[in-house]
C-alpha cells in the first residue's frame, strides 16, 4: 500500500504553496495543480489514482476555466473513489448543497484554520481508505464469481434466494446430488463456509444484484 496523498487544486499560487507546506508538515504526500485541466491530465495519464493509493482532493471552488464543481463532476466519472474537500472564498449555499450531494466530504470557507483543514483532510483520507477497501472487496467477489461455471452460478443464485437443494434440482431439471456437488464447488471457489457468510460478503461488496446465472454448459 502506497503512502496517502493529497491532491491540491487551486489557481492561486500563494494559496497552493501554503496548502502544500501545511499538508507536508503534517506528514502528507502532496501533488499540487494550478487548474482543473492540469489535475485531469495527470489523472488521465495515471488512469486515476494508483490502484492501491489512498488519496483525497483539496479543491478550490472558483477557478478560471473549469471550476471546482465541474472538476468534481468529471471525477465522479473518472475517479469516484477520490473524496473531495472544497475550499471557497465565499459562502455559497447552492454550491455547498450541490457539492455535498455529489459526495464531497467537507466544504470549507477561506481563510480556514490549519487545524480545521487538517481535520477535514484526515477525515477525507479515512473515507478514501473505506472506499478503497470496498473496491477491493467488490473486485475480489467479481474475480471469484468469474471462476464459477454457468451451472455453479445458477445453483449459487438460487441458494442466495433461499431455495433448498431439492427445489434447486427441480428448477434446473437435475438431481439433488448434482446440486450438492455444484453448490460445494461454488462455495469453495467463493471462499465461504456458509450461506450467511456468502450473502454478507455479496452485500458488503455490492454484488448482491450481480447478473443471474446463464444457461448451463
Amino acid at each position: 500500500m502506497s503512502e496517502p496523498c493529497v491532491y491540491v487544486v487551486d489557481d492561486d499560487a500563494a494559496v497552493r504553496d501554503a496548502l502544500q507546506r501545511l499538508l507536508e508538515s503534517a506528514g502528507h504526500g502532496v501533488r499540487a495543480f494550478e487548474s482543473a485541466a492540469q489535475c485531469l491530465q495527470f489523472l488521465r495519464a495515471a488512469e486515476g489514482p494508483a490502484r492501491d493509493e489512498i488519496a483525497c482532493l483539496v479543491l478550490d471552488l472558483a477557478m478560471p476555466g473549469q471550476d471546482g464543481l465541474q472538476l468534481q463532476q468529471r471525477l465522479l466519472e473518472r475517479a469516484p473513489e477520490l473524496p473531495v474537500v472544497f475550499l471557497t472564498g465565499r459562502g455559497d449555499i447552492a454550491a455547498t448543497v450541490q457539492a455535498m450531494k455529489r459526495g464531497a466530504t467537507d466544504f470549507l470557507t477561506k481563510p480556514v484554520e490549519d487545524e480545521v483543514l487538517l481535520a477535514a483532510v484526515d477525515a477525507a483520507l479515512a473515507e478514501a481508505g473505506r472506499r478503497n477497501e470496498q473496491r477491493l472487496r467488490t473486485a475480489t467477489i467479481a474475480e471469484r464469481l468469474a471462476t464459477l461455471t454457468a451451472r455453479e452460478r445458477q445453483v449459487l443464485d438460487r441458494v442466495l434466494e433461499g431455495r433448498l437443494n431439492k427445489q434447486i434440482a427441480g428448477d434446473l431439471g437435475t438431481t439433488e446430488k448434482t446440486v450438492k456437488f455444484h453448490r460445494g464447488n461454488a462455495m469453495r471457489k467463493m471462499g465461504v463456509r456458509s450461506v450467511a457468510e456468502l450473502a454478507r460478503r455479496m452485500v458488503e461488496a455490492g454484488a448482491a444484484d450481480a447478473a443471474p446465472g446463464t444457461k448451463a454448459r
